[in-house]
C-alpha cells in the first residue's frame, strides 16, 4: 500500500498539468464566465434558468475535482505554490454556499484564469514584486496630498466651504483634481472666479499629483517586470548551460569508453596477427 500511493501520484501528475487539461479548464472558465453573465440577465434566466445553473454547478463540480486531484498529486508540495493555494481559496469560496449579496463571490473563480495563463501570472506577479516601491510611491503621494490639502483648506475655506471646508474635504477635491475628472470647470474656474491666482495652486499640484508621482507608479511597474524577465533569462540560459554541460560529459564519457574499446580491439587484433605469424613459422 506504501508503494501504491507514490505510484498512483505519479500517475496523476502529468495528467493534471497535461497541456490538454490546462486547455479545458481554461475553456470551462471562460464557459463559466458567460454563463455568470447571462445569469444576471432576467430574460435569459426567464428562458434557461435552470440550465444555466446546471451548467454552472456542473463547472464548480469540475475546478473542485481539479483542485483535489493537485491536493492529492502532490501532497504537502500543492501548498508550497501561492499558485495552487490561490486556486483553492478561489473554488473553496466558490464552494461555500451564500444567499443575497454572498452570492456574488461565485464570480471569484473566474480569476482562476489569471493562474492559468502565463502571462497574466507574470503581470500579477510583476504586480507583487513592485509593491514595497507603490508602498514608497504612496506615502510620497499621501504627504502630497496631505501638504496641498492643508494649504487649499487655508486658501479657499472662505468662499468654498462644500469642497474645501476641512481637511478632509479638500483631500477629496484633490483626489478628484488629481484624477482630471472636471477639475477645469467643475473645481478650478469656479475658484478662480473668486481667486484669480489660485491657477498657480491648482497647476503645479496636478503636475506633481498625476504627471510625476502617477507616473513613478507606471516606473516601478516596468522595472518590476524587466528585472522578472532578466531573471527568467538568466534561469533558462542557466539550465540550457547545466543541460548543454551534462550532455557535453556524457558524449566525452562515451568517448572516452569508445576509444578504451578501440585500443582493446587493436591489442587483440595485434595478438591475434601475432599468433598467426607464429604458427606460419619462418
Amino acid at each position: 500500500m506504501s508503494d501504491l500511493l507514490p505510484t498512483l501520484r505519479a500517475r496523476v501528475i502529468p495528467v493534471v498539468e497535461a497541456r490538454l487539461t490546462q486547455r479545458i479548464i481554461i475553456a470551462l472558465i471562460l464557459l463559466n464566465a458567460v454563463t455568470l453573465g447571462l445569469e444576471t440577465s432576467v430574460t435569459a434566466m426567464a428562458f434557461a434558468g435552470p440550465v444555466l445553473i446546471t451548467v454552472d454547478r456542473l463547472i464548480l463540480a469540475i475546478f473542485t475535482v481539479e483542485v483535489l486531484a493537485k491536493m492529492f498529486a502532490y501532497g504537502l508540495r500543492f501548498w508550497r505554490n501561492p499558485w495552487n493555494v490561490f486556486d483553492f481559496l478561489v473554488v473553496g469560496v466558490a464552494l461555500v454556499p451564500g444567499t443575497g449579496p454572498f452570492s456574488v463571490l461565485r464570480v471569484l473563480r473566474l480569476l482562476r484564469l489569471v493562474s492559468m495563463v502565463p502571462k497574466l501570472r507574470f503581470i500579477v506577479e510583476a504586480l507583487l514584486r513592485a509593491i514595497p516601491g507603490i508602498g514608497s510611491i504612496l506615502g510620497l503621494l499621501m504627504l502630497v496630498f496631505y501638504v496641498f490639502a492643508i494649504i487649499a483648506t487655508g486658501l479657499f475655506r472662505e468662499t468654498h466651504p462644500e469642497w474645501f471646508g476641512s481637511l478632509g474635504a479638500s483631500m477629496y477635491t484633490l483626489f478628484q483634481v488629481m484624477t482630471l475628472e472636471s477639475w477645469s470647470m467643475g473645481i478650478s474656474r469656479p475658484v478662480m472666479e473668486e481667486h484669480p491666482w489660485a491657477w498657480a495652486f491648482f497647476v503645479p499640484f496636478i503636475l506633481v499629483a498625476t504627471f510625476t508621482v502617477l507616473n513613478l507608479f507606471i516606473a516601478i511597474i516596468v522595472d518590476a517586470m524587466q528585472r522578472m524577465h532578466e531573471h527568467q533569462v538568466a534561469l533558462e540560459e542557466k539550465t540550457i548551460t547545466t543541460v548543454v554541460h551534462e550532455e557535453n560529459q556524457t558524449l566525452h564519457a562515451e568517448l572516452a569508453a569508445l576509444g578504451e574499446q578501440t585500443r582493446m580491439l587493436q591489442e587483440r587484433l595485434a595478438r591475434m596477427q601475432a599468433l598467426l605469424e607464429k604458427r606460419q613459422g619462418p
